[in-house]
């Protein structure tokens, strides 16, 4: 077998591969650049508490929302840990649902600051199913709070949201959602899916670099956190330090992120003017090409059923006798593309390609077919690479001819 990477090595690893074809951090949209470039104004400067203002406002219109979002400054786990600590009072009975390494992690938060934790656990390659919600509710009217991470990225897989939400609401437990991997990249927003606390970040579908938090807080949510006498305050893990932040004539907590700010209006204004049906069309028209190809080549797909695989993210199942860390390496070195591996329990045993922000583009798709079966055939494993190709090209023209997308327009 060969090893793929002895006579192929032409991106070095400090110079940064040349296609991000991860589930994140992603590219950053050339818009975005821009606007990470502008001068950093003093955060009380009454120029940035304007464009502060106008940034949550144009969040809101993006989230879709009746209710005020909420920025944190830091990347979408502190607002995750810090909606666990907030939301939770110590008596409360939880619910996680677990499909995937993210889900199982917000169970060490919730572990922490609830009276008792319930879990639903599914294989990672399946999803969670409403009916086993349903039917824990019915046997534990007491759970105060469900939590759910709508794209488990480390799996690919995309749980069952709006049908999980409308089983919630029905109970009358406050609903938790990690939607960080999914919004922005499908039709998915708050109050459509009954989340009282709905946590994402500019640093995937959206195309901007880590840095911030984005959450949809409902009014009862706030009235529960207030209630809850250890909801952080006066903390970098507070929600409720930052509900009135927004308005120009309130005060910030502690500095903002500036720049990151200035980063988010320039991905909202993009987002919100090639229109959202549109950008959740390209994400979907790029992952459909890329299973197709991934299929016609001779490989399997992570989740069970491809029908609950995310439009944002391809999770492949690693051929028996090929080592994940040699294939990445390949794939980097001969064909200058960073794939993402697996996480925890899915490390080793799949590959990840994210369909974020500017890489959700259709052409990426062959792309990423075209190196992933490249880099497998040097390493001894032989793959109908040029079917691969076809088939995605295939998928792709469909979605153009059926008008479903301008793939030749510049995200």
């Amino acid at each position: 077998m060969g090893t793929g990477t002895a006579d192929s090595a032409h991106t070095p690893p400090d110079e940064g591969a040349p296609f991000t074809l991860t589930t994140g951090p992603v590219d950053a949209y050339p818009q975005v650049l821009r606007g990470l470039a502008k001068p950093v104004l003093y955060d009380y400067d009454p120029a940035f508490l304007a464009v502060y203002e106008r940034v949550v406002e144009k969040l809101k219109s993006a989230f879709r929302t009746a209710h005020t979002p909420v920025i944190l400054h830091g990347e979408p786990v502190l607002a995750l840990e810090a909606g666990a600590a907030s939301l939770i009072a110590r008596q409360d009975v939880v619910l996680n649902l677990v499909s995937g390494v993210y889900g199982a992690g917000f169970g060490f938060w919730a572990k922490r600051y609830c009276g008792e934790l319930l879990e639903i656990r599914v294989p990672y390659d399946e999803v969670i199913d409403p009916r086993q919600v349903a039917a824990m509710l019915e046997a534990r009217p007491d759970i105060a709070v469900v939590a759910v991470c709508h794209h488990d990225t480390p799996s690919g897989t995309l749980n069952p949201l709006a049908e999980i939400g409308r089983v919630v609401a029905a109970h009358g437990a406050q609903l938790l959602v990690d939607a960080v991997s999914s919004f922005g990249g499908m039709d998915v927003h708050p109050d459509a899916c009954h989340a009282d606390l709905f946590v994402t970040g500019p640093n995937k579908c959206l195309g901007c670099p880590p840095g911030l938090s984005l959450v949809g807080v409902t009014p009862r949510a706030w009235r529960k956190m207030k209630d809850n006498p250890l909801a952080p305050r006066d903390s970098f893990l507070s929600i409720l330090d930052w509900e009135q932040a927004w308005r120009h004539d309130k005060p910030f907590p502690f500095t903002p992120s500036v720049a990151e700010i200035n980063g988010l209006e320039a991905a909202l204004d993009h987002y919100l003017g090639e229109g959202p049906e549109r950008v959740w069309a390209r994400h979907a028209l790029t992952a459909a090409a890329c299973r197709a190809g991934i299929v016609a080549m001779g490989l399997k797909l992570w989740p069970v059923d491809a029908r609950t695989a995310s439009p944002t993210a391809t999770a492949v199942r690693i051929p028996p006798g090929i080592d994940d860390a040699e294939l990445r390496a390949a794939v980097r070195t001969r064909y200058g593309v960073m794939f993402s591996s697996g996480r925890g329990e899915t490390l080793g045993k799949l590959v990840r390609i994210g369909h974020m922000g500017p890489t959700a583009r259709p052409m990426y798709a062959v792309l990423a077919v075209s190196a992933l079966g490249g880099a497998l055939r040097a390493l001894g494993r032989p793959l109908d690479v040029a079917a691969g190709v076809a088939a995605a090209l295939e998928v792709i023209d469909r979605g153009i001819d059926g008008g479903g997308i301008d793939a030749g327009r510049p995200a």
